[in-house]
């Protein structure tokens, strides 16, 4: 398993940075939302956009999951990231139960167990730039993916969820390759991730980029131990603790062998 294996490589703090580490992780983004009323609502807003941004898709699967139709679906999202955005809901979250998806969860419950009058209903996220993201696709991404009808709501938005965390994480280390001008190694070494390359995938990959197998077996284990890295990071942008990611991995790794 690709998260397994990658988290597996990456160190724990020592125990004379962590401290430090404290402090490095009272800025990510989650964190940052939570003293909404302690520090700059500004960067508070700004924060909980980017992670609305990244994680609109689980809340769609979890709308479609509970029999809304796609339109309905797409604008039941749209309305209840605006409203996340808009209002100080962060307040409503428990901090002995930080996690974003935790809170996510909660809220939307909320949102949809609210009576909506169709007749009356005004155009949904008007006064917002929601759209903007690229989240039209969502039906035909959603239609697209295995159908698992026996799959609640809650473990299809759990699924999708890990699915995000991993996909962002990947996507983070593709665009540090493309600042490097190391495109092409990236795609090379990319579908490596999910298990170890045997001697002639290597000598491939070796004989298309010039490079020696030795060479290449060297780029292979920092290609994995820097997505590892990555991941972590990702992670600690969802949650309250250092002491969370941890248990997080666990958790999204019990998630996707599901």
């Amino acid at each position: 398993m690709l998260i397994a294996n990658e988290c597996a490589n990456s160190s724990p703090v020592p125990a004379e940075t962590s401290s430090l580490g404290r402090r490095v992780f009272a800025t990510t983004r989650w964190s940052v939302v939570l003293t909404a009323g302690e520090a700059d609502p500004v960067a508070s807003r700004h924060a909980l956009e980017t992670l609305c941004k990244a994680y609109w898709y689980p809340i769609y699967v979890y709308v479609r999951r509970k029999g809304y139709g796609p339109d309905d679906a797409q604008d039941l999202t749209q309305e209840f990231f605006a409203q996340l955005i808009s209002k100080d809901q962060v307040r409503l979250a428990d901090r002995r139960k930080g996690k974003f998806r935790t809170f996510l969860l909660a809220c939307l419950d909320y949102f949809l167990a609210r009576e909506w009058s169709r007749a009356h209903r005004q155009k949904r996220g008007g006064q917002f730039q929601f759209v903007s993201l690229d989240n039209m696709d969502s039906e035909e991404r959603y239609r697209s993916e295995p159908s698992d009808p026996g799959r609640c709501p809650e473990r299809a938005f759990l699924h999708q969820w890990a699915l995000t965390i991993l996909a962002q994480s990947i996507k983070a280390l593709e665009t540090e390759f493309t600042i490097q001008g190391k495109e092409r190694l990236f795609a090379e070494l990319r579908p490596l991730l999910t298990g170890d390359p045997g001697d002639a995938s290597v000598a491939e990959i070796g004989q298309r980029l010039g490079m020696a197998e030795g060479a290449v077996r060297v780029a292979v284990h920092r290609f994995r131990r820097r997505f590892g890295a990555l991941l972590r990071e990702e992670i600690e942008q969802t949650v309250t603790t250092p002491e969370e990611v941890d248990e997080e991995l666990r958790f999204l790794r019990r998630i996707l062998s599901e």
